[in-house]
């Protein structure tokens, strides 16, 4: 079932005013849970944090100025009463509860999330986040190249406390769907602490305002528990949450059998064949949820056969049997993609991947050989972690049969360890590249992986056409025309084909017979402010 999100478009919102949701019912019942995880990438800090792992635990304690609605995901104010917005999207003004308050007791007001975003948008901090900052005015000046390197300035112009409970954002242009976006982690406010303090040290103790904190952080456990002055409408009803990391999915589906581990947001492969998992567990301990994820592979920069190669790399997408995987490895819970943005987005467009994503054995061959081919092994790289083998075991020998290509599969140890090769320069081939929406927008698509510059551009895509595309569609004045401008920008893909897409996800959850109440919401996460011990 297509899920259509609600973007609010600031251009026609003169005093934006969205509803106060209370998603939680209820006091807190107690007890711990359990739910299977994976290394975060970096630190536990919004700046840094750019894949789920370290995700799923800034969801949980921490809190922004907008939060994402678990069942539809629609933005809602949080921290913020309202976000006023100019006639053309360029002057946004926040304004703040009072007595919001961080897990170290202390205050959140307008100067953390002031100094926070400056922060992190300045070069010499290093954090991968900061491009999500781009577009407030002055963001330019606090950047720079090279190492040792010092910006004009170490603050936004476009930032501005008013008050204690008021500041104001403004853009160097015109920006629709800002306010969407800053229910994001990389918007997070910091505390006072996180400026003075050991930034590796917070990282691995974060202090946020959300409805749970971190007590204990090890190599093979994250533990949070919940707040009692949590100042927010999401409070959690379980005490503790054992977020338990996994190095093998199977493992971990294991341990959901025996009750030894209360949630997990994948199921193995093997056994979603002929639904072995519903059969295993029930109807009321399993949940298909629509998610704005996908999965794609992208094409390593520094792999000399394939850099400038786009026939060679659109004889790849022609020789992968989508339908044949998603029904045999998946079955049938994840669908051929035939674009780069998910279909339960506002704004989705079918079929923008045009021949790279349709199976055409004979197409493929003769792309093949007119583009030279590839000499030597061709590596799909994956974290061993998540249970991708299956799948891309079937790639490579769709590969393989289609083209007599020796395309092998390579397993790193986790997802943090298959990223900081990529970004390292140390894989050729292919990785694989999944994305989790952070806020409902074709845009989070398309800036976060393709934007020149960008911390997810694993492919290193840079296509001024394609910049230029984004910065017309922020500033279009309605959705509608944003909409067509990002598909525009989204088509160009089909042309320089910096990835190749895969299938397109739900959300395969499972559960023990310890907890009731459990939600995944659109983004692929269990909403912690719902689920219960029984």
């Amino acid at each position: 079932m297509k899920i259509t999100k609600r973007v609010i478009v600031g251009a026609v919102c003169a005093a934006l005013a969205l509803s106060f949701t209370a998603c939680s019912g209820g006091g807190a019942t107690g007890g711990t849970i359990s739910v299977r995880g994976c290394t975060p990438q970096e630190g536990l800090i919004g700046g840094t944090t750019q894949e789920v792992c370290g995700g799923h635990v800034l969801d949980a304690v921490t809190a922004r100025l907008i939060h994402y609605d678990p069942k539809t995901g629609d933005p809602v104010m949080d921290i913020a009463t309202s976000i006023d917005v100019n006639a053309d999207a360029t002057v946004f003004t926040v304004h703040m509860k009072k007595g919001y308050l961080f897990s170290d007791g202390t205050e959140v007001k307008a100067h953390n999330f002031v100094d926070a975003w400056n922060y992190m948008s300045y070069t010499p901090n290093g954090m991968s986040q900061a491009t999500f900052y781009q577009p407030i005015a002055g963001w330019d000046d606090l950047q720079c190249t090279g190492d040792g390197c010092t910006p004009a300035s170490d603050k936004m112009s476009g930032l501005a406390v008013i008050d204690d409970y008021t500041f104001t954002i403004t853009t160097s242009s015109p920006t629709s769907n800002l306010v969407v976006r800053l229910g994001y982690t990389a918007f997070n406010p910091e505390p006072d602490a996180f400026f003075s303090g050991d930034k590796t040290a917070f990282g691995k103790m974060p202090i946020g305002a959300g409805p749970y904190k971190v007590t204990a952080n090890t190599s093979t456990d994250i533990t949070m528990e919940r707040r009692t002055d949590y100042s927010g409408k999401w409070a959690g009803h379980v005490d503790t949450i054992d977020y338990r990391i996994y190095n093998d999915m199977n493992a971990a589906y294991a341990d959901v059998l025996a009750n030894q581990l209360d949630y997990i947001d994948q199921v193995p492969s093997d056994a979603m064949i002929n639904n072995q998992w519903v059969t295993d567990l029930g109807a009321d301990q399993t949940s298909t949820t629509p998610a704005g994820t996908i999965q794609t592979a992208t094409f390593m920069p520094n792999d000399p056969q394939l850099a400038g190669n786009v026939q060679l790399r659109k004889a790849i997408g022609e020789a992968i049997d989508r339908d044949t995987i998603t029904q045999q490895i998946f079955a049938g819970a994840r669908k051929p993609m035939t674009g780069w943005v998910s279909p339960i987005i506002n704004g989705y467009k079918p079929n923008q991947c045009g021949d790279a994503c349709v199976f055409n054995p004979d197409k493929a061959k003769a792309d093949y050989a007119a583009s030279g081919g590839y000499t030597g092994p061709f590596y799909l790289s994956v974290n061993g972690d998540g249970g991708h083998d299956p799948w891309a075991k079937a790639v490579c020998n769709s590969l393989n049969q289609v083209l007599g290509m020796n395309c092998l599969v390579n397993d790193t140890p986790d997802f943090k360890t298959l990223l900081d090769q990529a970004k390292a320069g140390e894989l050729t081939g292919m990785i694989r590249s999944g994305w989790a929406m952070d806020y409902p927008s074709i845009e989070n698509y398309l800036t976060p992986m393709f934007a020149k510059g960008a911390a997810s551009n694993y492919s290193q895509y840079d296509n001024p056409a394609f910049e230029d595309l984004l910065k017309q569609a922020a500033a279009a004045p309605t959705l509608d025309k944003a909409n067509a401008l990002y598909q525009q920008a989204e088509a160009m893909f089909a042309v320089d084909l910096p990835s190749i897409p895969l299938w397109y996800y739900t959300t395969n959850s499972a559960w023990s017979n310890r907890v009731a109440n459990v939600i995944t919401t659109p983004f692929g996460y269990l909403d912690y402010s719902s689920i219960t011990v029984k």
